[in-house]
């Protein structure tokens, strides 16, 4: 009876440590290609964005927030897209500048300029085949709450682990990286 005491918290032991080393990698490649999965599902989405809609995802998101409010300005823009103003301020000058969108002076502070969809804004936002800000932010507003934060806590466990992590990517449309565009540190 001793013996078989003793002997059962060392079988426990290894069989704990043995199907650890074992399912450990299996469970790491299962993760590994659930990010292939959203990786290349948002890549496949905004190249059918850029394709349907004649520009990256990242400018239409711009369109979007704008059609959904009229005269926003710079730095409300960058809130809702989540991308520092600088950022914004470059995407809204392309946008201007290919007559997307317009720059309007606010009539009750003519310091503050609102931005306007042209007709050819319009006409590209016409075009979408899906939310401008893509798949992946979507399917976050429509996950349970419980289920995001758990999701949060653990992507942050798993950043904590990540070498050579560069947090200047955080400001970047997600459009911009998956797309191949310039990074922040390019």
């Amino acid at each position: 009876m001793a013996v078989t005491i003793r002997i059962v918290p060392l079988l426990i032991e290894y069989i704990m440590k043995t199907t650890k080393e074992a399912v450990h990698p299996v469970l790491a490649m299962e993760v590994l290609q659930q990010f292939r999965l959203i990786y290349g599902s948002m890549r496949q989405y905004f190249r059918l964005v850029e394709e349907r809609c004649g520009m990256p995802g990242s400018q239409m998101w711009v369109l979007q927030e704008v059609q959904r409010s009229p005269e926003i300005g710079i730095s409300e823009l960058a809130v809702r897209t989540g991308v520092h103003q600088s950022t914004a301020s470059l995407l809204v000058d392309k946008l201007v500048g290919q007559g997307y969108v317009s720059k309007n002076r606010q009539s009750a502070d003519l310091r503050r300029v609102g931005l306007c969809l042209t007709e050819r804004g319009r006409e590209a936002l016409a075009a979408l085949p899906g939310p401008a800000e893509g798949i992946l932010p979507a399917a976050l507003a429509d996950l349970p709450e419980v289920v995001l934060k758990t999701l949060h806590i653990n992507l942050d466990e798993l950043i904590r682990h990540l070498p050579g992590k560069d947090d200047s990517c955080t400001g970047t449309p997600l459009a911009e990286i998956i797309e191949g565009g310039v990074m922040p540190n390019d």
